[in-house]
């Protein structure tokens, strides 16, 4: 009696065999491995106190009829936004989500002189901000000096009070970034290729008389790709933690639940790859379609800057790319400390994405 067919079992043989060959590929481990490592060695070593926007929060009772308000207001460099819970801002202080928490006191007249105070509180989250935040105040509160009473004793003050919290660094920033450069560049360029170059050496020809399934054929490379990013992964993090003092917050578990995320980032990018060798013909066309999937996600996904530098109108649409869910899942994993389940718009973003294009990857796929 013959034994039954294992779907499981074929895909795990071509999960080794793909593991295998994708080890002894160089443009693997330079994709994968290699590049990410030269950025966070690079990024991660500048000390950079500049911002081009600056997120400061209005405390609920600020004085916004004061001269204060309106000479901060024009700062360029501050994104101001009014606060309304004062909990939630002093939690998105003390995670990094705002750079400091401004109260502009309304006039005391003291002599016969108004006097204007504004208290800025900041935390140890923005420290490498703090300076750059507070010769900007101090510049406004010299020019409203100038202007309600010049030549006079200083009419307004600027006070500055410090809460305990992380300090967010560079490395902070940029390790995320290169965790998703490093996914999705191996999962799209490693996947496309890969597949068109077992269709063109009729290799996919040959296991297609085979009882193998294209979905469990697709689960192989999946898991080979996977096993080999969890090992890049293991590699760029323990560089970013031990030499440049990355944050983890919960220590293991914050990198257990970074490595799950990076699962659903896997299947998304896996998938793009597997779309793009079931849609092209020609092996010098997958470079330049891979390329426009690409590039644009790397400049729009706050890899490199911070999304909220950009307009309105453009930082709605980085929002919906999946690689924005992703990267910013992560930073919000390994310094905020939240946990997965906490994070319910990436992790929808991410599921949505990943159902769409599993999808489309077993329905555009061919044996030859």
């Amino acid at each position: 009696m013959s034994k039954k067919y294992s779907q499981l079992k074929a895909a795990m043989v071509l999960a080794k065999a793909s593991l295998i060959a994708t080890l002894r590929s160089p443009t693997s481990v330079v994709f994968a491995l290699l590049f990410p490592i030269i950025f966070v060695t690079v990024f991660g070593a500048m000390v950079d106190s500049t911002a081009v926007k600056v997120k400061i929060v209005l405390s609920p009772h600020s004085d916004t009829s004061s001269p204060l308000y309106t000479a901060i207001k024009k700062i360029s460099i501050f994104n101001l936004e009014a606060g309304k819970d004062s909990t939630a801002m002093l939690s998105g202080l003390k995670k990094g989500r705002i750079a400091g928490i401004l109260h502009i006191h309304p006039p005391v007249l003291s002599t016969g002189i108004p006097r204007y105070d504004i208290t800025l509180l900041s935390a140890g989250a923005a420290a490498d901000k703090l300076p750059l935040i507070a010769a900007t105040l101090e510049e406004a509160v010299n020019q409203v000096n100038k202007q309600v009473l010049p030549n006079q004793p200083a009419a307004a003050h600027l006070e500055m009070i410090s809460v305990p919290g992380r300090i967010y660094r560079q490395i902070d920033f940029i390790l995320p970034g290169q965790l998703g450069f490093s996914l999705l560049m191996a999962g799209v360029f490693g996947s496309a290729f890969l597949l068109f170059n077992l269709r063109h050496t009729l290799v996919l020809k040959r296991i297609f008389v085979t009882p193998i399934t294209r979905p469990y054929l697709l689960l192989g490379e999946m898991i080979s790709r996977l096993l080999f990013q969890v090992l890049c992964f293991m590699i760029i993090t323990a560089l970013g933690y031990f030499v440049f003092d990355f944050t983890l917050v919960n220590g293991i578990v914050t990198f257990l639940e970074m490595m799950l995320l990076s699962v659903l980032g896997l299947i998304i990018f896996m998938g793009i790859g597997f779309i793009i060798s079931g849609l092209i013909r020609n092996e010098s066309s997958i470079a330049p379609v891979a390329n426009t999937l690409t590039v644009p996600q790397i400049l729009l996904c706050g890899l490199f800057f911070p999304v909220e530098n950009y307009p309105t109108w453009l930082r709605s649409f980085c929002e919906l790319l999946p690689l924005t869910f992703f990267v910013d899942g992560l930073r919000k994993i390994a310094f905020e400390g939240l946990h997965i389940w906490q994070i319910p718009g990436q992790v929808a973003g991410l599921l949505i994405w990943s159902i769409v294009i599993a999808f489309l990857s077993i329905r555009l796929f061919k044996w030859e």
